[in-house]
């Protein structure tokens, strides 16, 4: 069972920056068809917040765009997300997701909480 593991999230203020990395629990041998970062807020679904396919496609929310730049090593089935220029609006747990086709994600990080003081 591939399992991803997330790291750096952490508290930071308003115009701050931080970055998230995630990575498999070992080598599966194969490529993620798209990798991306998800987001929770309370009281709140899950959003999409980017997305970046094997061929290089990147996918961000609107509130993100400009701010946010996602990155991914296929060969390693890593992404990672700079976030920049934060707001009090990006507090949330932030997940990583994984998919093979375009039908859903596969597999999910456990989470890392982001909190933006304003």
């Amino acid at each position: 069972q591939v399992q991803l593991v997330e790291s750096g999230g952490g508290l930071v203020q308003a115009g701050g920056s931080l970055r998230l990395s995630c990575t498999a629990s070992r080598r599966t041998g194969f490529s993620f068809t798209g990798m991306g970062w998800f987001r929770q807020a309370p009281g709140k679904q899950r959003e999409l917040v980017a997305s970046a396919t094997t061929a290089g496609t990147t996918t961000y929310a609107d509130s993100v765009k400009g701010r946010f730049a996602i990155s991914r090593d296929n060969a390693k089935n890593t992404v990672s997300l700079q976030m920049n220029t934060l707001k009090p609006e990006d507090t949330a747990v932030y997940y990583c997701g994984a998919w093979m086709t375009g039908k859903g994600v596969d597999y999910w990080g456990q989470g890392t909480q982001v909190t933006v003081s304003s």
